[in-house]
């Protein structure tokens, strides 16, 4: 095929989108900068943050009965989600634009790229995270609190990767902190069940994120950024085999203190889920090359799928 047949990229296109996604297909071209900043592009991120939210309202509802009020839970975390996640991606370009300026693979963003000025992307975050507040508001006063608390998690994580070599785990601090947020708003105080959930998303998002960070691992060793993949190094599938154990150990806990008091059924269908969690997060294992980028976007992608296991497992719980 000639280079005149091939169908040219969007122009701003970040480098590690997908292909032919909405924003750059259907959004005005005014917002594409701004989009991308969000990585509305790039949906993983969204329901990565989202899914432990949707993991502590479900359990919860299992655990003590559901409630109509859940159903605006589940979609106002996933509005929050996404525009939260727009936010402090906003502030992680923010804070590393030169770092982003000297990594192949994200030189390509707004800011680096010169799409977006520093300045125009703080008024972004702001206006992101304010209609994001609004959406808080609507829960009960312990989850505002609750919301209002993870905002210290967001804002320290990006420097996290200067001065540690566990930047993951303050990833996985912030990431899954909607399932403390969403199991209060159901039930309005924090539990043992939603504690032990959050430290399994914690556990989850190490494995997760430390095989997205071994598409820049070359990059981020000369230029001295920080990363469980540069840590891990050729241990990778070991240590990523200890922190599924943990993860799923953790849900299972969870699960447990939860459904003390449930019917059967409902204990059988969450712990299926959660042994399903686990076989996903080994599937990816079998399927590691960690030299090959590709491969390691495809695992880290399919995540969203892992963490979509135990919802729908915690689902049909509610209805046991």
């Amino acid at each position: 095929m000639s280079e005149t047949d091939e169908t040219p990229e969007p122009q701003g296109m970040v480098a590690d989108a997908y292909k032919g996604n909405w924003v750059d297909r259907d959004a005005p071209e005014w917002t594409r900068p701004y989009l991308r900043l969000s990585r509305a592009d790039r949906p993983i991120g969204t329901w990565l943050l989202l899914l432990p939210c949707w993991w502590g309202v479900t359990l919860a509802a299992a655990s003590t009965g559901f409630r109509w009020m859940d159903i605006w839970i589940v979609i106002g975390c996933a509005i929050g989600a996404w525009l939260m996640r727009g936010a402090g991606c906003t502030w992680n370009d923010i804070t590393d634009r030169k770092i982003d300026a000297q990594v192949a693979r994200t030189r390509s963003r707004p800011i680096p790229s010169g799409q977006v000025s520093v300045a125009h992307a703080v008024l972004w975050m702001v206006v992101q995270s304010l209609v994001a507040f609004g959406i808080l508001l609507t829960f009960n006063t312990a989850a505002i609190l609750m919301g209002i608390a993870s905002l210290g998690l967001v804002a320290i994580y990006p420097f996290a990767k200067r001065f540690t070599y566990w930047p993951q785990v303050f990833l996985g601090l912030a990431f899954n902190w909607g399932a403390l947020l969403a199991w209060t708003a159901h039930t309005g105080s924090l539990g043992w069940p939603a504690l032990f959930l959050y430290l399994s998303g914690i556990a989850w998002t190490i494995f997760y994120d430390t095989i997205y960070a071994h598409q820049d691992k070359e990059d981020d060793a000369l230029i001295g950024v920080k990363s469980t993949a540069l840590l891990f190094g050729a241990d990778t599938p070991l240590r990523l085999r200890q922190f599924m154990m943990i993860s799923v150990g953790l849900m299972t806990m969870a699960v447990i203190i939860a459904l003390a008091k449930s019917a059967g059924v409902a204990v059988f269908v969450s712990l299926l889920g959660v042994v399903l969690f686990g076989i996903h997060m080994m599937w990816q294992l079998l399927r590691l090359d960690s030299d090959d980028g590709d491969t390691c976007l495809m695992l880290f992608r399919s995540n969203r799928d892992a963490g979509l296991i135990p919802v729908l497992a915690f689902g049909l719980a509610i209805m046991a």
